[in-house]
């Protein structure tokens, strides 16, 4: 089984993972959000070279952008430019490191299948194309940059500062060949939707209650992102469902940059409210986030973030609302219906939440809303999903 309880521990890891932490910063920089806005920028970047007939394998880039993620966890302690000075002078020292890390999740983690694919990823470097590559490392070198601009408000002017700008500068002009690229270069409108996902770093989620760590709502999105695509997997998906699920969680929470992050109990409080807040987040997001985006991704966006914790499919044009995760399994299982388990990303959703709920009560921070949380959300999953078992997750946990 992919979906091992040791493995959601370690990427929620990914929140306690400082970027920048050299520098004066007007926000903290956490791994998480950066993957989680890198793969935002990938998700466009990728559209683009589809619409210029340019073959896109999305897995690899999901598998690439996930499994980087578990690589950065562990190496936490080395900085970006160190790492990859390693990685182009010293290919022996390079290769021994990741193998230290490839034996570490050895250690942890049961799953062959995923296993082989870390070592083909981690050790190897063998396990995505060249152009999935590539397309990643443009979205990260620009979502790094995105966060420099932020520290350089607030840093003293100086040589370091302006030599890591040009650095940047030069590394971002390697991707000009992508025509994202040229387009947030040239302050296109996806550049203005680039920024806006970006924001969702300033959202803290929990906001009102005392936890360690604390995390956004753009690093919540990668972790459900993440714990989807491992869900997902053990359900024997076609590529276009599995697609579906990490960029759906990816982008469930997207409207929230129009109107915030309303915690559950609030918006459950009354069911005129909640009818209210979903129809303001629409409405909001008609008139402020689709108009940044290409007119041809508007409906794939809204597929994400419209009834995104239903379970859909498309038939004959139409989206059709499927009862469970098992029927999409039997009889919607093919590219040709772009299956969408929204209970898959609900339940890493609610896993996620579960995991910031328990990691402030394990460092000592406790409140009624936190044990609560944690009670309630446990003894909802005592159940399966499609295959795969959620009383065993949260028993591990």
């Amino acid at each position: 089984m992919f979906a091992e309880p040791i493995l959601f521990k370690e990427l929620f890891k990914g929140f306690t993972v400082l970027r920048w932490n050299d520098k004066l910063r007007p926000v903290e920089f956490i791994e998480m959000d950066k993957h989680s806005h890198k793969m935002m920028i990938a998700w466009c970047l990728a559209k683009y070279e589809e619409a210029r007939r340019n073959e896109v394998n999305w897995v690899n880039i999901i598998r690439g952008g996930v499994y980087e993620l578990l690589r950065r966890v562990v190496i936490r302690d080395i900085k970006n430019p160190i790492f990859f000075r390693i990685q182009k002078e010293y290919k022996d020292v390079y290769k021994k490191l990741n193998e230290w890390v490839f034996n570490y999740f050895k250690s942890r983690l049961s799953d062959e299948t995923l296993l082989n694919e870390l070592y083909e990823y981690i050790v190897e470097d063998a396990l995505i194309d060249d152009f999935s590559r590539y397309i990643l490392d443009a979205a990260h070198k620009y979502a790094s940059y995105l966060e420099f601009l932020l520290i350089k408000q607030i840093n003293p002017l100086g040589y370091q500062i302006e030599e890591i700008e040009r650095d940047m500068l030069k590394d971002i002009a390697r991707f000009m060949e992508l025509e994202g690229i040229r387009k947030l270069a040239t302050r296109q409108k996806v550049a203005d939707f680039i920024e806006l996902c970006s924001q969702l770093r300033f959202q803290i989620r929990w906001s009102q209650t005392p936890r360690i760590p604390r995390t956004s709502v753009l690093g919540h999105s990668m972790f459900v992102a993440s714990a989807s695509y491992f869900i997902t997997r053990d359900n024997n998906p076609c590529p276009r469902r599995l697609y579906n699920n990490f960029f759906g969680g990816l982008f469930h929470d997207l409207p929230e940059t129009v109107t915030r992050d309303i915690i559950h109990p609030v918006k459950s409080s009354s069911e005129d409210f909640e009818a209210i807040i979903h129809n303001l987040e629409q409405e909001l997001a008609e008139k402020e986030i689709y108009p940044l985006l290409e007119s041809s991704w508007v409906n794939e966006i809204r597929y994400f973030t419209q009834d995104e914790f239903l379970n859909k499919v498309v038939i004959d044009g139409k989206v059709v609302t499927i009862d469970s995760v098992e029927e999409i399994s039997e009889k919607y299982n093919k590219d040709e219906f772009s299956p969408y388990d929204g209970r898959i990303i609900r339940a890493a959703d609610h896993l996620g939440a579960y995991l910031e709920a328990k990691s402030s009560i394990d460092f000592g921070i406790r409140s009624e809303d936190l044990a609560s949380a944690i009670e309630t959300i446990r003894n909802s999953y005592q159940i399966k999903i499609g295959d795969v078992d959620f009383s065993s997750i949260y028993n591990g946990l």
